[in-house]
């Protein structure tokens, strides 16, 4: 598989070098705005993560107080009312567009955790393929600053 990657990766380049200026400056202007669309998408995973890991922390938490405990319930960020713990083995779990769902707490615990690896998993992947679209990017970026320079001496 890593000999695969490696003569993709010379096919690539040799394409590379094939490739008008113009067709250069396409090629990196593309791969520069995938590669920030990709960071942007590393940092929607990165707050998604940390968002569930407080929840998780909030849910372990939660199983640690007395039934009947008074406390803040939060409605939003920033706002938050008074109220009172009832029955801390059971939770709402969001689990998107607007839908809960009824949990035991250590569904709950469990229903982060997998989120939380999912997450990741995925960050890993889309960190890779950022790392090869950079690749690419300069790549295309150092060889139409070659052919510039070629043509520049000649006019």
């Amino acid at each position: 598989m890593v000999s695969e990657r490696f003569a993709s990766a010379e096919m690539a380049a040799e394409e590379i070098q094939k490739m008008s200026v113009e067709q250069l400056k396409g090629v990196k202007e593309q791969a520069d705005m995938e590669v920030n669309l990709f960071q942007d998408s590393l940092n929607n995973i990165r707050t998604a993560t940390s968002r569930l890991e407080r929840a998780a922390a909030a849910l372990h938490d939660l199983s640690l107080r007395p039934r009947g405990k008074k406390m803040l319930v939060p409605l939003t960020a920033s706002l938050y009312v008074p109220g009172m713990l009832d029955d801390a083995e059971k939770v709402l779990v969001d689990v998107g567009t607007g839908y809960f769902v009824q949990k035991t707490m250590a569904e709950g615990e469990d229903y982060c955790q997998r989120k939380i690896a999912l997450l990741k998993s995925n960050y890993d992947q889309l960190q890779e393929a950022t790392a090869k679209k950079k690749s690419i990017a300069d790549e295309a970026g150092a060889v139409l600053q070659a052919k510039l320079n070629l043509i520049a001496p000649s006019q």
